[in-house]
């Protein structure tokens, strides 16, 4: 088992903006004449894309939800997303996220986004970032069937696919890469496509990441590939010895 490719996930490693996230969802319901709850976005929303969210609050509601209505209240969703992100003095980039994409990119390793985000708003918060041409390959929310987002592992199968279209001579299988993801959608999103992960506690406590994850760091530049490396070691004797 050797380390080829990052796979970063986007929702809580990225852009640090659950509470707004949050808010423009609410804005959207009350905008339909129906009442949100924190508790209850909590639950169906958290590590989801805008249209699983969305799909979820108003079928519980007695909606009858349909793609193309998805994809609108999305693209309301997207527009004032990136509409408040612009009037804010700095984006909320989370901390260390630049360290390591500088280490990814000293360690020549293929960098994928895997994100349940609409296209849209992941373009318009890389290039404000800068950050843009640090990724070979990005995966969003219109390249997946609503099935097939997180915690589903399509995501990450369908960057994989597409990170060997490009470097062939790769030969890349899962668990040749290494996911980096915060929410719990993501950790079993990767997991259940065979990507080894390492979790980072922005969002939910570190023990508890730390029970689901091969990894866990408290922040983006703590992850160290001479770890990871080691850690991938272990993975190959386990496996080894179990065929043995």
């Amino acid at each position: 088992m050797v380390l080829k490719a990052i796979l970063l996930g986007f929702d809580g490693v990225v852009i640090k903006d659950i509470g707004l996230r949050e808010r423009l969802i609410d804005d959207i319901l009350i905008a339909e004449n129906l009442r949100p709850n924190s508790a209850e976005y909590a639950e169906v929303c958290a590590g989801r894309s805008d249209r699983a969210c969305l799909d979820q609050l108003l079928t519980r509601r007695g909606r009858v939800t349909t793609p193309a209505l998805l994809d609108k209240l999305q693209a309301q969703k997207a527009q004032a997303h990136i509409q408040q992100l612009a009037e804010l003095p700095q984006l909320p980039i989370y901390p260390g996220l630049s360290d390591l994409l500088y280490k990814v990119k000293t360690a020549a390793l293929p960098l994928a986004l895997v994100a349940n985000t609409a296209k849209v708003e992941v373009d318009w918060i890389l290039a404000q970032a800068q950050l843009t041409e640090f990724f070979s390959v990005m995966v969003t929310a219109q390249d997946l069937e609503l099935a097939a987002e997180k915690p589903a592992p399509q995501g990450y199968e369908l960057a994989i696919a597409r990170l060997n279209e490009q470097r062939p001579e790769l030969g890349l299988q899962p668990e040749n890469c290494l996911a980096v993801e915060a929410r719990y959608a993501g950790i079993t999103a990767a997991q259940s496509a065979q990507v080894p992960v390492v979790g980072v506690a922005h969002y939910h406590p570190y023990r508890m990441v730390q029970r689901r994850a091969n990894w866990v760091v408290d922040y983006l530049n703590e992850i160290d590939f001479d770890w990871i490396r080691e850690g991938y070691g272990k993975m190959q004797n386990a496996e080894i010895g179990k065929r043995n």
